[in-house]
Order: structure tokens, then C-alpha cells, then sequence
């Protein structure tokens, strides 16, 4: 593990959000790809959920939903998020910020086919966030679709898409001891400019 003043004179946000997370990968005992999704309803009010990333390169962090879900309506009328990673094995944490766009067909087909096909049957059985008169009837959607794919490969819903949060702004935070914590923020004007960093008071 790299210690708390190495990672504050990077100057690729991206080359150390790789690093930091394959160095959760061996510390967390579950889930560190897990993130806080933050997005905002048109009145502005904010709404958070934990859910798995599953891609970041250059181009920004991605995620896969259902687009008919309380978050895929408040992408619709403000794509812009916010995201969090917390890995309490490391005391660490980066904050990201900034518009969102959603992934091509091709990158949301070749994620939903590695799936497990019974994670592929639930996408088409369950209409994410809305009411749900009971569980049986959830159970009852899925072995409708499980019967209807038998045999078969089952294929992407139209409804269920990628986004990509675009960064404008990423932070690095560690912790340290007595509150006294080390942090770093790159932001950049465009999603093509250069990026600035910043040393913060903890």
C-alpha cells in the first residue's frame, strides 16, 4: 500500500483510481467496486444508492440500470451525478463529480451478456422502483420469463442501459490520524481540458 503522502503527487486521477482500487480489491472483504450513486429529481432533490461500477477508463465510470428506476428518471431530466467509493479496510475514499451520458447499445449487450442468466431473466421480470403488489407476484414475473427464454438466449431489454458519469472533479481522501486527513482534488473546466489539482484541509 502506498503511503499517505505518495498518492497526494500523482497527477492522473484515473491511473490512481485504478491503483487505489486494486488495492481494495485485496483488502475488502466484499463488494469494492460498490458505490454511492447520487442523482437529483427536477425539483432539485438529491437521491443516493449503493450499486456495483462496472467499468472506468478515461472516458469516466459506468453503470447499468433499469431506465424506467427513480435513477434512470432523474438522469432523464438532470444527467448529472455524483459518485462515492468508501473502502473502510483502507481508510479511503474518492468523490467524483459530473455529467452523464449513456453508454452505446453494443457496451450495455456486452455487459448484459455476462450476466447470470437468472440475473438476465430478473432484469426483464422486475419493473425497478415501481410498486410491487407482492412478492409472489415478482416470482410469478420471473418464472413467466424464465419459461419464455427456455432454450434460448435471453437477450437485452431495450429498457436497460448504461450510463457514464463524465468527471468534471475527483477526490481523493485518506485517512489520517487524529482527523488530520490527506486530500486531493483534480477538476477540470471541460471534459476535454486539462485537469488542475488541489491539496484540501482536511
Amino acid at each position: 500500500m502506498m503511503d499517505n503522502q505518495d498518492f497526494t503527487v500523482a497527477n492522473d486521477p484515473f491511473a490512481l483510481f485504478q491503483t487505489w482500487l486494486t488495492e481494495a480489491e485485496k483488502t475488502e472483504p466484499a463488494d469494492p467496486e460498490a458505490m454511492a450513486v447520487a442523482t437529483a429529481d427536477a425539483d432539485g432533490l438529491p437521491n443516493v444508492r449503493m450499486i456495483l461500477l462496472k467499468g472506468a477508463d478515461e472516458r469516466g465510470f459506468v453503470f447499468y440500470t433499469n431506465c424506467g428506476s427513480a435513477k434512470g428518471g432523474e438522469l432523464a431530466v438532470n444527467p448529472k451525478a455524483a459518485l462515492l467509493f468508501y473502502w473502510k479496510s483502507l481508510g479511503r475514499q474518492i468523490r467524483v463529480r459530473g455529467p452523464v451520458e449513456p453508454t452505446t447499445e453494443a457496451e450495455a449487450d456486452a455487459y448484459f451478456a455476462t450476466r447470470h442468466p437468472q440475473s438476465r431473466v430478473g432484469a426483464w421480470a422486475s419493473q425497478q422502483s415501481r410498486p410491487l403488489e407482492s412478492r409472489a407476484a415478482l416470482e410469478e414475473a420471473v418464472a413467466r420469463y424464465t419459461d419464455e427464454f427456455d432454450g434460448r438466449e435471453v437477450t437485452r431489454p431495450e429498457y436497460w442501459r448504461g450510463y457514464r458519469v463524465r468527471p468534471v472533479e475527483i477526490e481523493f481522501w485518506q485517512n489520517g490520524e487524529y482527523r488530520l486527513h490527506d486530500r486531493i482534488v483534480f477538476r477540470r473546466d471541460t471534459l476535454d481540458g486539462a485537469w488542475t489539482k488541489t491539496r484540501l484541509n482536511p
